[in-house]
């Protein structure tokens, strides 16, 4: 009797997990918005369903070894790097060549979601993994829960983008900016470019999405230009 018995304790650290992954699936829901928004209604669906699938189970296994993935030399530096690359890739308009086939496009959406996700999910899933207590099953349970929002959160992402062409440079700039904060992280990057005090990050973080946003720009405005001709 007593197995099925669930402590306050139990209750109140499913609560945080809850929590913490409402309040971090905001950018988790712009990646997926940003992946999945030149796809058709009916492969944006399964692209969502997929690539969260395939985030969420990556973030539980994150969150079993954390504290070694973390250790790991140059790790923040290199996730941040590709996340700069996925942020500015997610932004370009660029239309697939015609001899790509839909299933080629909807994997790629899917890829690029969980590649995304699990770069950002490296530091979140640290307040999770603490307040579960290290016990796996909660921060699985915790994390399926906070699966509609993403869904449904990257669906009216999507919907906005349609409607207000630059809603994509604000989800590739927050995705740029977190890619940015990432590479703060990195110990010998701090060493390198001298980084230590509040306003000097401030700077960085701009500089770096700023920089992104306006090679997405340039990008997008040849190719508009290359449609026209």
């Amino acid at each position: 009797m007593g197995d099925w018995i669930i402590s306050s304790e139990a209750i109140v650290a499913l609560l945080k997990i809850i929590a913490i992954d409402i309040i971090l699936s905001g950018d988790n829901a712009i990646v997926i918005a940003m992946a999945t928004r030149r796809l058709p209604e009916k492969q944006r669906n399964r692209a969502i369903l997929f690539g969260t699938a395939g985030a969420v189970i990556l973030r539980v296994l994150f969150a079993a070894v954390i504290v070694l993935l973390l250790q790991i030399p140059f790790v923040h530096l290199a996730g941040g790097l590709l996340l700069l690359w996925i942020a500015y890739k997610v932004l370009i308009n660029e239309e697939e060549e015609a001899n790509v086939q839909a299933a080629d496009r909807l994997w790629k959406a899917v890829w690029t979601i969980i590649v995304a996700d699990a770069i950002m999910s490296l530091d979140n899933v640290v307040a999770i993994a603490g307040a579960s207590g290290g016990h796996i099953g909660m921060i699985a349970f915790g994390v399926a829960i906070s699966i509609p929002i993403m869904i449904f959160g990257s669906k009216a992402i999507v919907l906005a983008m349609e409607k207000y062409k630059w809603i994509p440079y604000v989800g590739s700039g927050i995705l740029a900016w977190t890619a940015g904060e990432m590479l703060l992280k990195d110990e010998q990057l701090q060493k390198w470019i001298a980084v230590s005090h509040g306003s000097q990050s401030l700077v960085f973080l701009i500089v770096v999405t700023a920089l992104i946003l306006l090679a997405g720009y340039v990008k997008n405005k040849k190719i508009d230009k290359r449609k026209i001709a």
